[in-house]
């Protein structure tokens, strides 16, 4: 028998030797909250009970509890489930050890409760993310997010503390997600993506508000538009060399992400024609299923970590939901059509200004080969001093 078990025993053995703990416990615990169906339907029958007056409930402190309480009790939650008998609330009582001590067996109870809710809910938000994966939507996705952010609110309030992101103090205690496959089409969408950006610069403006370099699946293709989206900061040109250039300032062909035929091939003008905003939606979506899928599993194994406490659980819990929540908002932006106000400098679509791209370039040129020459000091003796103007001639 687990402890979980033992502690909701406990709390009921308690409530039939003193009624009068429901009054420290109604307030907080439900009867979802305990693990067998049985446990339920008798914590359940109490609270019935009591809210209708019993004459167990209304008893002074140190009166005896009149036998009526336990057998109205069962037979109150038979009508709930089967199997129940005077025997079993008498078992119940036996495995008490102390009726005072009901708000601690209670909490106990809560705590089991709240890791497995926050499990079931993990659960139920993979199994959305994944079918959203398959259908190429993301509204259960969504959803399911929602419904598990508000849960863990909810525990964190009936817990008794404040439902705040808490990010893990280690990593032992965060548990790695593990690396998910990728969809060849995801791969293909994000490709194309930048090869429209490659081609047509100027629709950065349409996607760069909501679509961030960690949407991208693949190392490679982030690296890509971090580097088009710097180049087009600074106000430099975007052609295939120039991104290739970019990338191997940034490291990407020394480390292996990229190579040059990959990127060229990316970047080729010849290949890739369209709407960057269609396909960034499309990487932004499979973003956010990607993270929810991370997220759950995340959470999945915080809650099955059984020596986390509540308050710690939730915390890590609504820290592991914060990449999600997001994606969220930038998706909801994405596909309201929603863009960012005009920056300083021009109107959508416009160059940049002049100042800013020679700024820009005599950051990219070389410094001249005189200004990297220490001037040497002149010796000190007295020169003639120069006329100050011209005789006639």
């Amino acid at each position: 028998m687990t402890p979980l078990v033992q502690a909701e025993q406990a709390v009921l053995g308690a409530v039939f030797l003193d009624p009068g703990q429901l009054d420290h416990l109604s307030p907080w615990l439900r009867p979802d909250h305990f693990y067998r169906p049985a446990h339920q339907a008798l914590y359940a029958a109490m609270l019935r009970l009591h809210a209708e007056g019993h004459p167990a409930a209304t008893a002074n402190a140190g009166e005896p509890v009149p036998l009526a309480w336990l057998t109205d009790t069962v037979r109150e939650a038979s009508t709930r489930t089967r199997g129940l008998t005077a025997s079993h609330a008498h078992a119940l009582v036996a495995a008490c050890p102390t009726p005072v001590h009901a708000p601690v067996y209670g909490r106990m109870v809560l705590e089991g409760a709240i890791h497995r809710s926050v499990a079931q809910h993990a659960i139920r938000l993979h199994q959305a993310a994944r079918a959203d994966g398959i259908r190429g939507e993301v509204e259960e996705t969504i959803h399911h997010a929602q419904i598990l952010s508000e849960v863990l609110t909810d525990l964190a309030h009936r817990w008794g503390t404040e439902p705040r992101p808490l990010p893990p103090p280690a990593a032992s205690e965060s548990p790695v997600p593990q690396r998910q496959p990728v969809d060849e089409k995801v791969l293909a969408d994000e490709e194309f993506l930048l090869g429209c950006l490659s081609v047509r610069p100027d629709q950065l403006l349409d996607v760069v508000g909501w679509l961030h370099p960690v949407d991208f699946a693949d190392t490679g293709h982030r690296h890509i538009y971090r580097s088009l989206g710097a180049l087009h900061h600074r106000g430099e040109p975007i052609d295939q060399l120039t991104v290739l250039w970019e990338t191997q300032r940034r490291g990407a062909l020394a480390d292996g992400t990229l190579d040059a035929e990959r990127v060229l091939r990316i970047c080729d003008p010849l290949a890739f024609s369209g709407a960057a905003e269609y396909f960034g939606e499309r990487v932004v979506q499979a973003s956010l299923v990607r993270t929810a899928t991370a997220a759950a599993r995340q959470v999945r194994a915080l809650a099955d970590t059984e020596s986390l406490a509540p308050g710690r659980l939730i915390g890590y819990a609504l820290h592991a939901l914060g990449p999600l929540d997001d994606v969220r908002r930038r998706w909801r932006t994405a596909s309201a059509g929603e863009s960012d106000p005009v920056r300083p400098g021009g109107p959508r679509g416009a160059p940049p200004p002049a100042a800013r791209i020679d700024a820009a370039r005599a950051r990219s040129r070389l410094a001249d080969a005189t200004a990297s020459v220490t001037p040497v000091a002149a010796p000190c003796t007295a020169l003639p001093s120069r006329p100050t103007h011209r005789s006639p001639s």
